[in-house]
This record gives structure tokens, C-alpha cells and sequence, in this order.
């Protein structure tokens, strides 16, 4: 397992912090051991959950062409046809997968193709599953399109997640699977797929970034 690049700041401040605070504990309550022990181990409990939020698990990704696989670790929350205003100003068929903060954070690009769009969109930062998080929130809006279909993938910040980052740029050639962006601290990834699209997937089904099909088309 890997930690992500942007979680080594992060991880650092962390641990700087809860460094300075049982310095003091230890030397302010020197005399009270039993203190000291539950401060360090609620610490590292704290610290490793941080870094667990950064980690890059090894994984086989599953790849294919007429494949739509899974742009992150979640669960699905959403499905259904709905008017997409953005890009392609007609119905789609949108699936939702809400990440919650003990999931993996990287996000990958559900297909390979050409990037047709990379946009962001600042906004509020309500919870990730409200109904308008889709279009109020803080955001990042990406198009992949190859020669079955273009896909919209819109990553959303939450109320904890304060910080997207994407590294597409328009004109890109992407392969499936490679890293799209990093949301961080819990959030949702939203696709708009064509209408007609056959989903792979049910509500509240658990998925794997890269490893899940999501639909075919």
C-alpha cells in the first residue's frame, strides 16, 4: 500500500501537532503516566486513521471498452434519469456514489479517451448526499469521450471535504483507470451516462475504484 502525494502535508501538520501536544502532556502531567499513555494512544489512533484517509491500495483493474468501471471507492446513492444542464444539456442517466471518510480518496477515469472538458466550479458545501450537492457544491467537472460514448464525471465536495483536486486537462488522451484527482475527506463522485445505458450496479451497492463496473455501453 502507498501513501497519495496529497496527503504528505497533511500527514506532516498531523503529526507535528500531536507531537507538540503530548510533549506537553508529558511534560505538564509527568506525574499522572496513566495520562500520558491514553493521549499517545488516542494519537495514533488519530494519526492512523489520517493516514489511512491518503492510502493507495494495490489493486487488478478491471478494463474493457464498452466498460464503464467505478471512479471511486463508495457506495452507490443515486439512479436515475435526469436533465444534465452543464455539457450536454439533455437527459442522462446518472449514477452517484457517495465516499464516506474511512474510503480510499483517489478518483479514476471510469473510461480511456480524449478529455472534453475539465471545469471548476466553486460553491457551498452541504452534504455530500443533499439532492442539490450536484450543482451547489464546490465541484469539478470532467468529460471523457471516446468512440462509444462521452461521460460526464463531476466530483463534489461535502461538508468535510474541503479540497478537490483534478489533474485533467482539456485535449488530454487518458487511459480507463489512471488517476483522475484526489477529493479530500469524504465527498461524491457523480457520472452522467447516455440514456439507454445498461447499469451494472443496484442501490447501495458497495464499489471499488477501477475494480467495479458501473455500466456497459
Amino acid at each position: 500500500m502507498k501513501i497519495h502525494r496529497e496527503g504528505f502535508a497533511t500527514i506532516s501538520l498531523v503529526f507535528l501537532v500531536l507531537a507538540l501536544i503530548n510533549g506537553a502532556v508529558c511534560y505538564w502531567f509527568g506525574e499522572m503516566p496513566g495520562l500520558c499513555w491514553t493521549v499517545a494512544i488516542i494519537s495514533l489512533v488519530f494519526f492512523l486513521f489520517i493516514v489511512s484517509f491518503f492510502r493507495i491500495p494495490a489493486r487488478q483493474f478491471t478494463t474493457g471498452d464498452s466498460l464503464v468501471t467505478s471512479p471511486c471507492d463508495g457506495k452507490v446513492v443515486v439512479i436515475e434519469e435526469v436533465y444534465e444542464p452543464e455539457y450536454f444539456k439533455d437527459k442522462r442517466l446518472q449514477v452517484s456514489i457517495f465516499m464516506s471518510p474511512a474510503n480510499v480518496h483517489v478518483n479514476r477515469n471510469p473510461i480511456g479517451g480524449q478529455v472534453k472538458l475539465s471545469q471548476y466550479h466553486p460553491g457551498k458545501y452541504l452534504v455530500a448526499w443533499h439532492p442539490k450537492s450536484s450543482t451547489e457544491n464546490e465541484r469539478y467537472s470532467v468529460v471523457i469521450g471516446n468512440a462509444k460514448a462521452d461521460i460526464l464525471v463531476r466530483q463534489i465536495a461535502g461538508a468535510l471535504a474541503r479540497r478537490i483536486v483534478n489533474y485533467l486537462k482539456p485535449g488530454m488522451e487518458v487511459k480507463q483507470n489512471e488517476e483522475m484527482g484526489f477529493i479530500k475527506f469524504g465527498s461524491r463522485v457523480d457520472l452522467y451516462l447516455p440514456i439507454g445505458t445498461e447499469v451494472a450496479v443496484q442501490l447501495e451497492e458497495v464499489v471499488k475504484g477501477g475494480v467495479s463496473v458501473i455500466a456497459k455501453l
